[in-house]
């Protein structure tokens, strides 16, 4: 297990309760840094979680999620600009959250992914930056919720939204 790394944590209120996530600012700082700046301007806010493969992980964070008739797009928004890979040796394992981006290493915006099982392959690949402290079984409702074929193909699009209500970075001290 990983030893806390910051003395903030993401509390997530989704729509299935909250999840309360530590940094690990040690091997991904820029990756912490950009994801703090944008929940504290209330970017994530009334985002979907719109991808979720049972077993394997939520996806969540894009902007474009906010709008329903963007639907055929969700997936692709970002903030304007990318960050580096700040790829790291922490396991993909249940309640990681790791940075989602294309086939270029150094895509990554806005979007994240919560890992819900172990998820080896992506070592290395995709930049871990925290874990899950709080909320597993919030995690689970997530990752359970009913599926259906999304515009690529994939089972992964929530037949009922799943939303991120707010992302509030809070000092670790105020969990109690």
């Amino acid at each position: 297990m990983s030893t806390p790394t910051s003395d903030e944590v993401a509390i997530i209120k989704t729509s299935q309760g909250e999840l309360v996530l530590e940094f690990w600012t040690d091997v991904a700082p820029q990756t912490v840094a950009n994801f703090k700046k944008l929940a504290n301007q209330g970017f994530y806010d009334g985002t979907a979680f719109h991808r979720i493969v049972r077993g394997f992980m939520i996806q969540g964070g894009d902007p474009l999620s906010k709008d329903q008739s963007m639907e055929n797009r969700w997936g692709t928004g970002d903030p304007g600009y990318k960050i580096k890979a700040e790829f790291n040796a922490k396991p993909h394992q249940r309640g990681v959250i790791s940075m989602a981006r294309s086939s270029n290493p150094d895509s990554a915006g806005c979007q994240f992914f919560i890992c819900l099982g172990d998820a080896a392959f992506l070592d290395r690949q995709y930049t871990a930056f925290g874990r899950l402290i709080r909320g597993d079984e919030n995690l689970g409702r997530l990752g359970d919720v009913a599926t259906r074929v999304a515009s690529g193909g994939e089972k992964s699009r929530p037949v009922e939204r799943q939303h991120v209500e707010s992302i509030r970075i809070v000092e670790r001290a105020t969990l109690g």
